[in-house]
């Protein structure tokens, strides 16, 4: 199963109708809780999402509105009684930050701390690259490894059946047939999320041919004096983004509370996104992944 929860749409300010940042990503039995602002514990309930589905929290950068809800996330998780470890990670200059959310919340979970301080890997198939931003902030990129599907007629054809289909995956050849005969390339599927940032070259390199990609949308384009005051994007400028990266779904989020209707911020990013199927999130929002593509 892979779907992205989305439990909270505002940015610095909430509003009667959006909470706090708050997104769970669930990934072939993993949970990735990204940016849990105030009020994700709540979120999670009314979105019917567990604290016992969460293995891993990633946090953009220490901002309030991105993991002041790390306490009571960490808290429920006791309550809960998770046993697994749950790793968290974070920019190394946020660690003061971190470790007094860590403290204050509820002792007993199997927290593993994993601050980063440069582009690169930090877990099996997750990547973050820097943003740009008024303090050290880094986004994410979970990618599925590249694979083959496999071809029923050609299957057909070389007269493989049964327990023989198993080997042939496992050891690559089975006789004369090898895995390349019988399949077809299958891109592994990607994930990108991109928060609280200007234009900058980590984003594209997150989103680049991202199936799903969530961005942030804080200001709309009349706005753009104030989205580089405060090193923010535009709705404009998240539409571009998808659309330079060969983006499939882009999921727009953490607006500004000044725009009570998001929609014209929706219309801004589609028409630049190119190919990309443009969505303004609104809390409890769910989003699927797309098919493969068909080529691969």
């Amino acid at each position: 199963m892979r779907e992205l929860v989305v439990l909270g749409t505002a940015s610095q300010v909430p509003t009667r109708a959006r909470n706090h940042n708050g997104y769970l990503l669930l990934w072939d039995g993993e949970g990735l809780l990204f940016d849990p602002g105030e009020g994700t514990q709540r979120q999670m309930l009314h979105a019917g999402v567990s604290a016992t589905q969460v293995t891993r929290i990633c946090l953009t950068h220490v901002h309030g509105d991105h993991c002041y809800g790390l306490p009571g996330v960490l808290s429920r998780m006791v309550l809960d009684g998770v046993e697994h470890p749950v790793h968290l990670h974070y920019p190394a200059s946020g660690e003061a930050v971190v470790r007094a959310l860590v403290a204050v919340s509820s002792g007993g979970v199997d927290l593993r701390l994993v601050p980063h301080g440069s582009a690169g890997a930090i877990a099996p198939g997750l990547e973050i690259r820097p943003l740009r931003h008024r303090i050290d902030t880094y986004g994410y990129r979970l990618a599925e490894p590249d694979g083959r599907t496999l071809v029923r007629e050609r299957l057909a054809a070389a007269g493989i059946a049964g327990p023989d289909v198993g080997r042939l995956q496992r050891d690559g050849r089975l006789g004369s047939v090898r895995l390349e005969d019988v399949s077809v390339p299958r891109r592994g599927q990607r994930f990108a999320f991109v928060m609280d940032t200007a234009p900058c070259d980590g984003a594209g390199e997150l989103a680049d041919g991202a199936d799903l990609l969530v961005a942030e949308s804080t200001f709309a384009d009349d706005d753009a004096a104030l989205a580089e005051q405060y090193l923010h994007l535009t709705a404009g400028q998240a539409g571009a983004l998808a659309g330079a990266a060969g983006v499939r779904n882009l999921v727009l989020t953490h607006f500004s509370s000044r725009y009570p209707e998001v929609s014209g911020l929706e219309d801004e990013a589609r028409r630049r996104a190119a190919a990309a199927v443009v969505r303004a999130a609104n809390d409890l929002d769910r989003f699927g992944f797309p098919r493969r593509r068909p080529d691969g």
